[in-house]
């Protein structure tokens, strides 16, 4: 799946990286808590959560994540889109919540770590 068929199931808003929109992505993780998605993502994936902080980009940076989206409405600050920006990573934006963004993903296609 591409960054930009999740921006269109999301109904999301691209913050940064527009540039990057034909990213492959291969699986994805839905979490607040970053210790989890050191554990279980797998590289080239999407990472979705309401946390709104600069350990979520530097998580990504580690784990090979190519895009983040930011669920419930979070908007990231300027320190955060400048991080990502610094790493080449997609931000985007969606009112959605988390499980549904996760439900409407993973009935496109796309799975967690695991496969299943």
């Amino acid at each position: 799946m591409t960054v930009k068929e999740i921006v269109e199931i999301l109904e999301g808003k691209i913050i940064y990286g527009e540039d990057y929109l034909d990213r492959e992505v291969y699986k994805a993780c839905g979490s607040d808590m970053m210790s989890d998605v050191l554990a279980f993502v797998k590289e080239q994936a999407v990472l979705l959560t309401g946390l709104v902080n600069p350990q979520v980009v530097r998580t990504a940076e580690m784990m090979d994540i190519q895009c983040i989206v930011f669920v419930r409405g979070k908007s990231p600050d300027m320190g955060i889109i400048d991080l990502a920006e610094e790493r080449e990573i997609v931000l985007i934006k969606t009112d959605l919540e988390m499980f549904t963004s996760c439900g409407r993903l993973y009935s496109h296609g796309l799975r967690g770590g695991s496969g299943e």
